[in-house]
């Protein structure tokens, strides 16, 4: 009986104890690093094929309100790219196109944690996660001719800035962005944690792909030489297969979608943590 007594007294206090720890333990916020790949979804990319993902990183500092919700700000760079010639589509693998582009983004986002989350009390170590938030990004999509790099958004290879063409305007190379992500993250010890994340970007440009309207054949003029600028070469590799199909006026894209973006990473963090003084 004495042994029983002493179990139930053992176990109260362990209780006690850690409730008092949960009470006095604050978590601020924290900070980390984190590694994975990006993919990109847009007219070129219009079947959301996950084939081609790339290099991406980041790094974040959350506050934390209370255990359920946090402020999280982020900053995130991620390589995109794809081509036709990865798509089952014949006249799409026929117009040729493909592109790269490096991501800067910046973002604010709300945190929601599902369980009561706390840094090194058992039990409470671990929890799924959405977010919702806004963000900046920047891009510059880029192709290669004859092994030679070209930045696109200069050369207008739909006709922006064309005089024959005046209501196509060049495209910036910023853009917002909203970032919807899920994750879980765990509790190593009281100062480390360990997640995964993916999130996904709507994006309100369509050009990060250099592709969204129709073909400007007429907007490129010949060079001195009489030899094709490489604008109009950039603006229809549909030669490099035979007839070129870009006619003036034919779709080149679709220009009521917006191109959007992937990232899928995992990462380490670090906890900033408080102490509540206890009540006398």
């Amino acid at each position: 009986m004495k042994k029983i007594a002493i179990v139930i007294l053992a176990g109260i206090i362990s209780i006690s104890s850690q409730a008092q720890d949960m009470n006095s333990y604050v978590q601020e916020g924290e900070f980390g690093l984190a590694i994975g790949g990006a993919h990109y979804f847009g007219d070129i990319n219009n079947r959301a094929a996950i084939n081609r993902p790339k290099f991406s990183a980041g790094a974040f500092f959350r506050k934390q309100f209370g255990n359920y919700i946090g402020l999280k700000i982020a900053g995130n760079y991620a390589r995109l790219g794809y081509s036709d010639k990865y798509s089952n589509n014949e006249v799409q693998q026929l117009r040729n196109l493909s592109f790269n582009t490096n991501i800067w983004e910046f973002s604010v986002s709300g945190d929601f944690n599902f369980f009561k989350f706390y840094p090194g009390i058992s039990g409470f170590t671990y929890t799924p996660y959405i977010s919702l938030g806004v963000g900046v990004f920047s891009y510059d999509p880029y192709a290669y001719l004859n092994n030679q790099k070209y930045f696109l958004r200069s050369l207008g290879t739909e006709g922006q800035g064309s005089p024959l063409y005046p209501a196509r305007k060049p495209y910036g190379s910023m853009a917002l962005c909203l970032p919807v992500a899920v994750g879980f993250k765990y509790n190593v010890n009281e100062n480390i944690n360990v997640f995964a994340e993916v999130g996904y970007r709507f994006t309100n440009t369509d050009y990060m792909d250099d592709v969204s309207t129709s073909y400007a054949p007429d907007a490129f003029p010949l060079m001195p030489n009489g030899q094709p600028s490489p604008a109009q070469l950039l603006s229809d590799r549909s030669y490099e297969f035979g007839q070129p199909i870009g006619i003036k006026g034919r779709q080149r894209g679709n220009s009521t979608q917006k191109d959007a973006y992937a990232i899928a990473q995992i990462g380490v963090s670090f906890n900033i943590s408080s102490y509540r003084c206890p009540k006398p």
